[in-house]
């Protein structure tokens, strides 16, 4: 997969992810989606366990599988974070 190619897989699995989680997220939407790639580099790390290469065509199903689930585990420690730092203040 191309370097453009898995921006937009991250990008768009960001966004669904943020549509899956329930409640108010912290961050906008270019955070969001910043997550998301980075979800995406997460998602295929964890399918690195298991020994598959996700990540071999944009619309491979594994590939969006892997990458929403890592954006969301991504988006989820993120709201941990950010939300514990808003409590103290």
């Amino acid at each position: 997969m191309s370097f453009i190619a898995f921006l937009v897989l991250g990008l768009i699995a960001g966004a669904i992810a943020k549509l899956i989680l329930p409640g108010k997220q912290p961050g906008g939407i270019i955070v969001t989606l910043i997550l998301g790639v980075i979800g995406a580099m997460v998602g295929g790390w964890i399918a690195g366990f298991f020994d598959q290469n996700v990540y071999t065509s944009f619309f491979s199903l594994s590939a969006w599988i892997a990458a929403i689930v890592g954006a969301i585990i991504v988006l989820l420690v993120y709201g941990l974070i950010v939300g514990r730092r808003g409590a103290r203040a």
